[in-house]
């Protein structure tokens, strides 16, 4: 892994769209259903929007129905960083870029095997690489 990244808040805002900011920099949710990754199928890789991190590969990415792409395993050990999320009301893993701190959404206990992982990530806290 490379060093972290680190940008002001201001660097953030030129760099990223509002909705791309709010997610990533402000731990906000999309709406279900409305990302653009959500529905996308071809093999290839998903990184982080804010830094370029490798976070998954279309191999591991399923359909939990749950309205955001969803993968069972990350591409990189170490690429994703968990912190324990107490808001609203839940208990809940909250996933991060270890790269850059964006928030990318969470995982939860109830994915598929072989990990029985489900990361539930918002689709514009990435960028899709198609293989080549």
């Amino acid at each position: 892994m490379t060093d972290k990244v680190v940008k002001t808040d201001a660097q953030w805002r030129e760099q990223l769209s509002p909705e791309q900011y709010r997610v990533t920099r402000q731990a906000g949710t999309e709406r279900p259903f409305s990302g653009d990754l959500y529905y996308r199928n071809e093999d290839g890789d998903y990184h982080c929007v804010c830094c370029n991190a490798l976070l998954f590969h279309s191999g591991t990415k399923f359909d939990a129905h749950c309205g955001w792409p969803s993968f069972w395993e990350e591409a990189v050990p170490g690429a994703i960083k968990r912190i324990e999320d107490y808001t609203h009301g839940m208990v809940r893993t909250e996933v991060r870029c270890a790269q850059c701190d964006a928030h990318l959404g969470h995982v939860f206990p109830d994915g598929p095997e072989p990990t029985g992982e489900r990361y539930c990530i918002n689709s514009v806290s990435m960028t899709f690489k198609p293989e080549s």
